[in-house]
């Protein structure tokens, strides 16, 4: 969507912006166009029972700034007066935010579309890469996200604006390859008889993936939780856990080759949430690298294209700011998803 003029864009300051995950909130507010944003501890979404009690509670209690407007990026689709997050029971409902908040102006965004705008807006030292290339400025990016969930979306520029293109790309099919797979699948926890990228790409992928390789090999799964698979992974003391991590990386370079090439995203791939955080290390043993680029016939294309983890603690927040503070900037598709009293 092109806006008419600046006005019709421009947000009325101070803005609330906010993040909402599965599991975590995170939010801040935005003075003017010039601060830098003022953020409030992370709020864990299972503290709430909806959004509004968690903003006045956890927010708006503990400043005397009153929000004028407000960008939200919400862990699902966008559609509707009411919004249903993928992995919260938190429903977003902005009509009544702006009644009982007093908030004039809300827009509502998908979290990966914020996720695609920090990855423009954070500087080199918020970057870390893990497999090397060649980035175009105005490239086209993907950004993916194993977490709670696995989110995705694509960032792409045409005339002097980046345009962010939301989707669920985390629910797409993901099937065995090698004979070490197909040993593998048969013990995924399936939905409704299919393996999803998100039924091993987040923090409950990687236990399904975990178990399953204990299965197939008739071991004990001595680990129960994300975090403890990958600090045994990551310390080398379970073999299991250690192929879990190993795998979870290649499946993941599989799946990032595959939206690279839909992208055509030359300005490179971002990963970014706590999981990519954590697994550096393995991101750089070369597993992600070999399966990212094994796409025949376009092996050497593959090659030039880099590979960056997001390391910023509150990315999708840098992005919303972005956005709040020059919304020309971005062609951020507000038709349906922004509601404005007066």
């Amino acid at each position: 969507m092109h806006f008419r003029n600046e006005n019709d864009a421009a947000l009325r300051f101070p803005v609330l912006i906010g993040d909402i995950g599965g599991t975590n909130a995170r939010f801040a507010i935005l003075l003017d166009s010039n601060a830098e944003p003022k953020t409030f501890p992370v709020v864990q979404t299972a503290d709430y029972e909806t959004i509004d009690e968690a903003i006045q509670s956890a927010i708006l209690d503990r400043t005397s700034i009153l929000p004028r407007s407000a960008v939200l990026a919400v862990a699902g689709p966008v559609d509707g007066d009411e919004i249903d997050l993928t992995n919260c029971g938190w429903i977003v409902r902005p009509r009544q935010m702006m009644e009982t908040m007093g908030i004039s102006d809300i827009v509502v965004i998908n979290d990966f579309e914020a996720q695609a705008l920090a990855s423009v807006a954070l500087g080199d030292e918020h970057l870390e890469m893990v497999c090397p290339g060649r980035t175009e400025a105005t490239g086209s990016r993907v950004v993916l996200g194993p977490g709670t969930g696995l989110g995705m979306a694509g960032l792409v520029h045409a005339q002097h604006t980046w345009f962010p293109v939301p989707g669920e790309g985390g629910h797409v099919d993901l099937g065995p390859r090698t004979k070490r797979d197909l040993e593998i699948f048969p013990h995924i926890e399936r939905i409704e008889g299919r393996v999803s990228a998100e039924q091993i790409l987040c923090g409950r992928g990687l236990v399904n993936l975990y178990r399953a390789i204990a299965r197939a090999d008739g071991k004990d799964a001595t680990y129960e939780t994300p975090a403890e698979i990958t600090g045994a992974g990551l310390s080398g003391v379970d073999p299991v856990a250690v192929e879990t991590l190993d795998l979870f990386v290649t499946y993941l370079g599989r799946l990032a080759g595959d939206m690279a090439l839909i992208f055509m995203s030359r300005g490179g791939v971002y990963l970014t949430g706590g999981i990519a955080q954590k697994i550096v290390p393995t991101l750089k043993n070369g597993k992600f690298r070999a399966a990212f680029e094994d796409k025949a016939p376009h092996e050497a294309l593959m090659r030039d294209i880099p590979t960056y983890v997001i390391t910023h603690p509150m990315a999708a927040l840098s992005g919303l700011a972005a956005f709040a503070r020059t919304p020309v900037r971005f062609g951020v598709e507000t038709q349906g998803r922004r509601w404005r009293r007066g």
